[in-house]
């Protein structure tokens, strides 16, 4: 069935007026490397395809692979290598993680229980703690310290010189002392040795290490999107030599102006235009409409869309990097190298924290030195040791990952995943939300709305006959008619004849009955007065309905009205995200029509309708311009440039892969209330986070006087080992604790 019904926007003239269903013109941009380009990024080396950049600092770029030289980090493709199954920085790290993870258990079990189970004399179990940690921290934690030595050549302190610095000190200081306890005063001694930090080294490279695999898996996101958008293209193109002969030929070989053949059920292999046959094609997954596009000789085609009914020949216009699919893969990875890395709040003090702790120890260290008893530069060595070691960010390194991993959690129960910390950080600064309408307010697919009947008919009448005639048809509004028949019990019957009129609708006999189903264009070839139901028709168009007309024996019988019904949750979605004070803003692919209709619905004030995906990204683009924090929400392909560029981009569960890939948050059933939730938690968890940081920093600054000896001359109170060891884990498990009650937080 090519049934074109009325105002659906989909026939021959439509398919002229709507720019977004056409292949625009090349991107200036380079192309995605990847089946769909005909050559590698501009500026990169021939063979290589990317630039490579920094995540922290994206002013580094070079064109190959190395290191960052501010930060040490692995520089990234700035579009990525879509070839690459894994990420070797991700792998190499997951390695040092778990090969090393059994040694840091079996150091911390035996910090804290090994004087109680009195399995070794203390001065052996040094040594035992020793041997566990130094592949901890001469293999699994060499990159961090390569990192924080690079921090300090590049004069640019931050969490990798805290890092380095604190197991660095705690490591060699335990070293010093189980290979030569005798350099330490006596009141350095307990239970028989000088305490040891292996334990505090472990966790934390351990923990380091947790969450840069957790970050670069969260990264490696980026290039799965792409990789979904290129895995639509069809692999090959049936090609149609000037002999007439066929074949079968690889995508990358079409070349502009070659006849390619489209068979029913094949995806149209590049942007051209129609030279024979007609069909309906499903463009939904780049423009958003949920209803097919009737293609006839001349319409213009995009590359990757299902070709549902007729055979199509077609000549290619736009391959390679020009196509609507290749401009849209090129959008989306820009998209997404465009958005900053997450900082997170631990970072925005930690330049002035590392500075503040290295002084605090150089000061510590002169003082003992020139004014403490001796040996004083003994003990100034000690002690300002001691104050690096208490300053080591264990807690400080709990503090923002234990909140994102509750919280995560926490929004999983509640069918919202987010995909790194950075989108429950950003989502509660939200002010504007951009709604696609297919798919993400609507349920995306065509179901039957009502039939009106004409003078002699009654509206079962109406869908029974319709019914009946499109049983022969696989078209999706086809489907829906004879579906909404089944479910009210109506008795079908087989049509005796069926014809498809290209474009317009169907005819057909049933029981003897001559039938026409399609737009006013059929009714004028068939000789039907559709005048009697021109207002009821032009009421249920103005609502964003597809309606169609049906004849019988020659006379009007009725209207089926066929449209994408809004989602029961949606209304009460929307109230509750004006009521948080969101500016809620429509933008789709569908007509114009169609979409005011919707919004006047749903009460949305701003609506943007025909636009194409890079109208959507200039969209998101002018709000954040304009001061604003923006959140996109949609489920479609046509959505993931604006996805990827938003402040948070939110993607319908029930969607497409693409979608989901380029946003980072996901509402798993498709329910705009699951963004309510999502906020709450994030405003919940940011609070979390922020308290947590506030127990590190305090513990810290207590224990960092004490550990430097402000008190010794008062009390002749130094750093116990032990009390360090109880008020390191007291920290930590304060930490842990307050990031529990997220479990209890109220997001609902």
């Amino acid at each position: 069935m090519t049934l074109q019904p009325e105002g659906a926007g989909h026939g021959h003239n439509h398919a002229h007026a709507h720019p977004h269903a056409h292949p625009h013109a090349p991107s200036p941009n380079p192309p995605v490397p990847g089946h769909l380009s005909a050559a590698p990024p501009t500026g990169a080396p021939a063979g290589s395809g990317a630039i490579y950049t920094c995540p922290m600092h994206p002013e580094i770029r070079q064109d190959h692979p190395g290191n960052c030289p501010k930060c040490g980090m692995s520089l990234e493709p700035m579009i990525p290598e879509l070839t690459q199954e894994a990420n070797p920085e991700l792998v190499d790290f997951q390695r040092r993680f778990w090969w090393t993870l059994p040694l840091t258990v079996a150091v911390t079990f035996l910090a804290m229980f090994g004087h109680q189970l009195g399995w070794f004399n203390m001065a052996v179990q040094s040594w035992i703690e020793l041997v566990l940690t130094l592949p901890i921290a001469l293999w699994a934690g060499w990159p961090f310290l390569v990192r924080g030595v690079q921090s300090v050549v590049n004069r640019s302190p931050n969490m990798w010189t805290l890092i380095g610095l604190g197991t660095s000190a705690a490591f060699c200081y335990s070293v010093v002392a189980t290979v030569a306890p005798q350099v330490f005063p006596d009141s350095f001694i307990s239970m028989g040795r000088v305490a040891v930090y292996f334990e505090a080294a472990a966790v934390i490279i351990s923990l380091t290490l947790l969450g840069q695999i957790l970050e670069l898996k969260a990264r490696s996101q980026t290039s799965a999107a792409i990789k979904s958008l290129l895995g639509l293209a069809p692999k090959t193109a049936r090609r149609i030599a000037p002999d007439g002969t066929e074949e079968d030929i690889p995508l990358a070989h079409v070349h502009v102006g070659d006849r390619l053949r489209v068979r029913p059920g094949e995806k149209v292999p590049v942007d051209g235009v129609v030279e024979e046959g007609s069909s309906a094609l499903d463009e939904s997954m780049l423009t958003g409409e949920p209803l097919p596009v009737t293609k006839r000789v001349g319409d213009k085609l995009i590359g990757a869309t299902l070709n549902t009914s007729g055979a199509l020949v077609m000549r290619s216009e736009h391959v390679g990097a020009a196509t609507v699919l290749s401009q849209i893969v090129q959008m989306v990875a820009q998209a997404q190298r465009s958005r900053a890395p997450m900082q997170r709040m631990a970072d925005t003090v930690a330049g002035y924290f590392v500075m503040a702790v290295v002084a605090a120890a150089l000061l510590t260290f002169f003082g003992w030195g020139f004014f403490g008893p001796q040996p004083s530069w003994v003990y100034g060595l000690i002690n300002a040791v001691a104050v690096l070691i208490i300053a080591c960010p264990c807690a400080l390194g709990l503090a923002t990952p234990m909140s994102i991993m509750v919280a995560t959690g926490r929004g999983a129960t509640h069918g919202v995943l987010f995909r790194d910390a950075a989108a429950i950080e950003n989502l509660r600064k939200i002010d504007t939300l951009i709604v696609d309408k297919t798919g993400t307010l609507t349920e995306g697919r065509p179901a039957f709305e009502r039939a009106v009947a004409a003078a002699g008919f009654a509206e079962d009448d109406v869908l029974r006959l319709a019914a009946s005639l499109d049983q022969g048809s696989e078209h999706p509004l086809a489907a829906a008619i004879v579906k909404a028949a089944h479910e009210r019990g109506l008795p079908l019957t087989e049509p005796e004849q069926f014809d498809s009129a290209s474009g317009i609708g169907v005819r057909g006999i049933v029981a003897g009955q001559a039938l026409a189903l399609g737009n006013t264009v059929l009714m004028q070839q068939s000789g039907v007065d559709v005048a009697p139901l021109a207002t009821q028709a032009e009421a249920l168009r103005s609502q964003g309905a597809s309606v169609m007309h049906l004849a019988a024996g020659g006379r009007l019988a009725g209207l089926l009205a066929v449209s994408d019904p809004v989602k029961a949750s949606t209304p009460e979605a929307l109230a509750t995200l004006r009521a948080a004070g969101l500016r809620v803003v429509m933008a789709t692919g569908d007509g114009l029509t169609t979409a005011r209709a919707v919004a006047q619905r749903l009460g949305i004030d701003e609506v943007h309708g025909e636009v194409k995906p890079a109208d959507k990204l200039a969209l998101v683009e002018r709000l954040q311009k304009e001061g604003r924090t923006v959140a996109m929400a949609g489920d479609g392909i046509n959505d993931a440039p604006a996805l990827a560029r938003a402040d948070v981009g939110i993607a319908m569960g029930t969607g497409t892969d693409v979608a989901m890939n380029s946003a980072q948050l996901t509402l798993v059933k498709g329910d705009l209330r699951g963004i309510a939730t999502a906020r709450a938690l994030s405003v919940a968890t940011v609070a979390n986070m922020k308290q947590n940081l506030a127990f590190a920093f305090v513990y810290n600054a207590l224990g960092i006087p004490l550990a430097a000896g402000l008190l010794y001359p008062f009390t002749g109170w130094l750093l116990s080992p032990m009390i360090a060891a109880l008020a390191m884990s007291l920290s930590s498990v304060s930490v842990i604790s307050n990031a529990l009650r997220l479990r209890r937080a109220k997001i609902l």
